[in-house]
């Protein structure tokens, strides 16, 4: 369902490429058993970070390695933004909907980036390229953007579906009717296959919180 690039293996060998690809996972605005989760979430992340300020939580081996890749683009990365957001705001995580915030609950208990899509949208097969800075494509807001050299892209045959920098697009997007959905994970040089696997693991877990005759069709990591 998914490559790599030969010129993204030559220039960056190190990354890792995960993907979740499931079934029958009926989207809905919230569900019981997920806000719960979500909740105990919420609590769990505050008391493990409790020692920490902004820049301690900077340092953690996790984020460093996305801010050594954002550094570059002058950007700071949003997953860790958000997070700094629940523990020193007390903000709740939000989501529009259930397959978008299992996503969000995911990115934020393990730290890594990951893009969410409606299977049925794609045209298979995919493949995570480098961006030469010529791509273009409709972010999820409906505004154009151009890539910059260097950023991370996945693609289908129809054109881009996320960047690391600029984040998922506009035609491939989660929808309330959304039935089936593909999850690709991120992992920057310092992030390792182990790291993107248990990534995925946990978000199918929150998914099955709602959609418990979720079926996975693929999970893998390359």
């Amino acid at each position: 369902m998914i490559s790599i690039s030969p010129t993204l293996r030559e220039k960056m060998p190190e990354v890792c490429i995960g993907l979740l690809a499931v079934r029958e996972a009926g989207n809905c605005p919230d569900h019981p058993a997920l806000r719960e989760a979500r909740q105990g979430l919420e609590v769990e992340l505050r008391a493990r970070f409790k020692d920490l300020d902004r820049k301690g939580l900077r340092a953690l081996a996790v984020f460093s390695a996305y801010d050594s890749f954002y550094h570059s683009f002058r950007k700071t990365y949003h997953v860790q933004l958000q997070l700094e957001s629940v523990l020193f705001k007390g903000k709740p995580i939000i989501a529009p909907s259930a397959l978008v915030g299992a996503m969000f609950m995911a990115e934020l208990q393990t730290g890594l980036l990951t893009a969410a899509h409606d299977l049925i949208a794609l045209e298979l097969p995919l493949m995570a390229d480098i961006a030469s800075g010529e791509e273009s494509y409709q972010r999820l807001d409906g505004t154009h953007q151009e890539l910059k050299a260097g950023d991370l892209y996945i693609r289908d045959r129809q054109g881009i579906l996320s960047s690391v920098i600029y984040g998922p697009d506009h035609r491939t997007r989660i929808k309330p009717g959304t039935n089936q959905a593909v999850y690709t994970t991120y992992g920057p040089p310092g992030i390792s296959r182990k790291q993107v696997l248990e990534e995925l693991e946990i978000l199918e877990g929150y998914l099955r919180l709602f959609a418990p005759q979720l079926e996975r069709e693929i999970l893998e990591v390359l």
